[in-house]
Formats: C-alpha cells, sequence, structure tokens
C-alpha cells in the first residue's frame, strides 16, 4: 500500500506505521491549520491540503484531548495549551475543579484526490495530579486512559497501542485501506 503519512513529528510516524503493520511513508509538509475545537474538523481540511502538496494518496492526523470541566477545551489546540502552560501547569489548573475527567479523540484522515474518510478513536480517561513518564507525544505524561493507573506516558509502546485512540483510529483506516486493494 502507497499512502504517504503528512507530517512533522518522526515520533507520530513511528507509532503509524508500528501501529498499522508497514512502513508509512512520512512528508514533511508545512501545512495550515484550521482553527476549530473539534478534532474532525481540522483533520478534514489538512488531509484536503497535504494532498494537494503531495499529489498522492495521503493521510494526516489530529489529536486533542477534551476536558470536562473546561467544556471539551482544548480540544484540537491541545499542542498550543501544552506549549502554554506546560505539563505541570495544566495539572495544576485542574486542581482547581472537582473533576479531572478527560477524553483523548485521534481522528486520521484519508484523501486520495476524490474521497475524503475521517477515522476516530476515543479513550477516557482523567489528567494526572502531576506528570508522568515520557512526554514525546504532546500530553502523554498527563492523561491516565480509564482503568489504569500509568499515564500514557508511563506505558511501553505496545501496551499505549493496544488501548490508544490513535490505535482505534488506524485500525479503522488499516480496515479501509484493506477492502480498497481487494
Amino acid at each position: 500500500m502507497d499512502v504517504v503519512f503528512a507530517t512533522s513529528n518522526k515520533h507520530k510516524a513511528m507509532e503509524l506505521s508500528h501501529l498499522i503493520g508497514f512502513k508509512v511513508k512520512m512528508a514533511k509538509v508545512e501545512l495550515d491549520e484550521l482553527q476549530a475545537l473539534s478534532v474532525r474538523t481540522v483533520a478534514a481540511a489538512k488531509v484536503k491540503e497535504a494532498y494537494k502538496k503531495v499529489n498522492k494518496p495521503v493521510v494526516v492526523d489530529d489529536t486533542g484531548i477534551h476536558i470536562a470541566s473546561l467544556n471539551g477545551f482544548p480540544g484540537a489546540f491541545a499542542k498550543w495549551f501544552v506549549e502554554g502552560l506546560g505539563h505541570e501547569g495544566i495539572c495544576r489548573l485542574m486542581d482547581r475543579y472537582k473533576s479531572r475527567d478527560a477524553y483523548a479523540e485521534t481522528c486520521i484522515a484519508f484523501c486520495d484526490g476524490k474521497i475524503v474518510k475521517v477515522f476516530s478513536g476515543r479513550v477516557r480517561g482523567t489528567i494526572a495530579l502531576h506528570p508522568r513518564g515520557n512526554a514525546n507525544l504532546r500530553w502523554d505524561s498527563i492523561f491516565i486512559p480509564k482503568g489504569y493507573k500509568k499515564t500514557f506516558g508511563e506505558m511501553t509502546t505496545d501496551e499505549k497501542s493496544k488501548i490508544s485512540m490513535r490505535g482505534i483510529a488506524v485500525h479503522k483506516l488499516k480496515r479501509f485501506l484493506e477492502l480498497r486493494h481487494h
């Protein structure tokens, strides 16, 4: 399968290749990011722009974290939220609220020039009291998936892959790609 993953994040590219089961070609392209709370909306807009730049079947992903006490914020703005407040700052901010409930969502969008498909994965969980573990993927060190005591940042790649929102979305993408090629 010849699919290009438009990203500048090598950690995301490695994770996608691991989850999908074959090496995905990475294309570092600068994409304008639509400003919207909805991860699905952002991913759909990005994949159309990415297709225009690479002119091949392409996938993009967008991930957000939606915190219940903040009415779903930061959503797709998670990157800027983490850059602005830092991991510890987000944990301290949540100390002001009764609920630390959140859900993480990844939307992987595919475009081949004719169709756009968006595949979504969600994982419910909570914001940790303090950052713990690896923070390569933005906020992994502060999100504890429901039913676990570890943050995503404390899990091995295999542990996280079995339950992650990206894993759920990639599984849907993989099924779609397999059906297209048969």
